[in-house]
Parts: C-alpha cells; structure tokens; sequence
C-alpha cells in the first residue's frame, strides 16, 4: 500500500511557507490506518525489539502509540503538555524555533530498567522526540528505538536523536 497516496499536504498552515503532512487522511482509511499499525509492529519485531512500554506524545503518537502497543502486547504511557497529568510528573523543558516548550510524564509511569519505544506521526526537527526521550532516560529506562510514520530528512531531527534505531514508514 502507498501510504503517501493517504496523506494530505496542505500549503501555508499552520503558517506561509509550511507545507503540511496532514494525517487524517490515512486515518480516515481503515485499510490506511491498518496497514500503518501493521507494518510498524513488523518493523519492531524485525529490529527484535522487547518493548515492555510504548509512550505516545500529544496528541497524534497517542493515536498511533496505543493500538501499536495493543499490537506488541505492551504497555501504553502517554507524554503530555504541561497541566493535563492529575499526578505527580517529571518535565522537560526543550527549545522550539521560538521559544520554549515543555512535556510531563507521571513519576510512576514506568520502572527503571523498563524497555520503551517512543512513536509519534512526524519527526521534523525532532525537538519533541528528542525531549521524549530525555524524560525516558532520566527515570532510568532503556530506549530501544523510535517509530515515525512520517520523516521529513531535510530538517535533519534524526541528528537530535540518541543513537538509537528508527523506524520512518515514509520520508518526505
């Protein structure tokens, strides 16, 4: 299945000169959006991944995140913007072209030693999956990779990243 076929660009958003991969398009496929998970929880179980959590940021690795993890019969652990967890967290602060962002994880959403997968729709400048996988390593946790529908090589996120393997199911 071509998956760029289920994507939509769309110019000009969320600002002129941007041209945005919108996934609700594939979403809407249920072929799409089978074949997607499908096929990264092939890629996952070729790079022998154990993976005991998957953690999804806000908002479109929580639509991936979990189904994957249903598929690899693993745990799911959401990654928030500030103010959206009822417990305790750890945060991140990260840089962003202008400015800063932040991300939160509750303190007890996983155990030292736990074997994480980070996945999001997209890695651009990968500011956010980089950040994600601060959080993961500071509790202690070995990150065995990362899976990305979506990679857009000219921003270079992959050079963010820790020394990991990478999943893209598509690159731009």
């Amino acid at each position: 299945m071509d998956l760029k076929s289920l994507i939509r660009d769309i110019p000009d958003f969320p600002k002129p000169g941007i041209l945005f991969r919108d996934v609700t398009t594939l979403l809407r496929n249920p072929q799409g959006l089978r074949y997607t998970i499908d096929l990264l929880a092939q890629k996952c179980d070729e790079a022998n991944f154990q993976v005991d959590y998957v953690i999804g940021m806000e908002s479109r690795g929580f639509i991936f995140g979990t189904p994957l993890a249903y598929q690899l019969e693993a745990g799911f652990i959401p990654v928030r913007k500030p103010g959206k967890l009822p417990g305790a967290v750890h945060s991140v602060e990260y840089e962003l072209e202008y400015g800063t962002d932040k991300l939160e994880i509750h303190q007890d959403a996983l155990e030292s030693g736990s074997k994480v997968l980070i996945v999001d729709d997209l890695i651009a400048t990968g500011g956010t999956a980089s950040a994600t996988a601060q959080l993961v390593q500071n509790m202690g946790c070995e990150l065995l990779g990362f899976g990305f529908i979506i990679e857009l090589r000219d921003l270079e996120g992959r050079k963010q990243l820790p020394d990991v393997p990478i999943i893209s199911l598509v690159e731009y």
